[in-house]
């Protein structure tokens, strides 16, 4: 049975964790642009950087089969689910502009939030509505309000859309199976990304350029995909088990100060007065849950511990 510092020193250690995943996935950008100026797109990149861990990580689904078996369903679930939201969002991050793509991305507290309430029955006390609230304005306030939605949403808008409702629910997924081990999940994330992108490139014309791409830039989508990519979702599946649904997606909006503050900083963005608001008050919103504490479980509602 988990005891009660233990289920804090869990939680202490998923928001940690949660925020240094916030980070990587911030930065993203900066590589995807990268692999863009070389002739990728979106799918290909995705294909090159999730294949090859897919590939390496069924040994580990294979070794934890006792464990997901009962569970089979859900796991395949998150993985389709978990996967198509990374693949749209890398997509629409390499083809679109770096803020306008977080904000319609980051329209997936609001979903993450009232998935918690609906599914699984988690309150939505007055602490949480105000850090919702204090996110959404600061979203607002870096991006000019509803102006920068007044054009006709484009393909690229569609894919930041649905990859932050894919994403919701994948957070809802990974919380609802918390005796599915991390590490499954992890691979299941990346199979799931690797069929997406198959089926992305199916449908996408024209065909990505392979033989143009040098040796140094394939070393680098691989880095790309076993280094950053697996610290990011390895750090991002532990914390969205272990923390509520809503609190770990509001801390995670903290992925948009790190990228408009870096793109600002390597001189993609502007800085704006609004921009500093805006992210004082999403900083706000973020600090405000990970710094409430959990409230405890009814016996019936205690999470498994985790098994990597």
């Amino acid at each position: 049975m988990t005891t009660p510092a233990a289920s804090a020193s869990t939680a202490r250690h998923a928001v940690a964790l949660l925020f240094f995943s916030a980070t990587l996935w911030g930065l993203s950008w900066w590589p995807l642009k990268a692999f863009a100026a070389q002739g990728l797109d979106g799918p290909a990149l995705s294909l090159l950087s999730y294949g090859p861990v897919a590939l390496c990580g069924l040994f580990v689904l294979w070794r934890q089969y006792t464990a997901w078996r009962a569970r089979a369903g859900m796991l395949l679930l998150l993985g389709l689910i978990g996967g198509s939201a990374n693949v749209a969002f890398v997509t629409a991050l390499m083809q679109g502009e770096v803020v306008r793509v977080m904000l319609l991305f980051y329209l997936s507290p609001v979903w993450s939030v009232l998935g918690g309430r609906i599914f699984l029955g988690e309150r939505i006390g007055p602490r949480r509505l105000l850090a919702v609230a204090l996110a959404l304005a600061g979203l607002g306030a870096v991006l000019g309000g509803t102006a920068v939605l007044e054009g006709a949403l484009s393909t690229t808008d569609w894919l930041a859309l649905s990859a932050g409702l894919a994403f919701a629910g994948n957070n809802l997924l990974a919380r609802a199976t918390p005796t599915i081990p991390m590490s499954s999940k992890t691979v299941a994330v990346f199979l799931g990304g690797t069929l997406a992108a198959i089926l992305m490139l199916g449908a996408d014309a024209p065909a990505p350029a392979w033989g143009r791409l040098s040796g140094a830039t394939v070393l680098a989508v691989l880095a790309y995909g076993f280094v950053w990519l697996g610290l990011a979702m390895v750090t991002w599946q532990y914390g969205v088990t272990h923390l509520e649904t809503g609190r770990a997606a509001v801390i995670l909006i903290t992925e948009l100060v790190v990228a408009v503050a870096s793109s600002v900083l390597m001189g993609e963005e502007q800085l704006l007065p609004r921009m500093v608001v805006g992210a004082l008050l999403i900083g706000a919103a973020a600090l405000l849950e990970a710094t409430d504490n959990p409230e405890p479980r009814a016996p019936g509602k205690r999470i498994a511990t985790e098994r990597i």
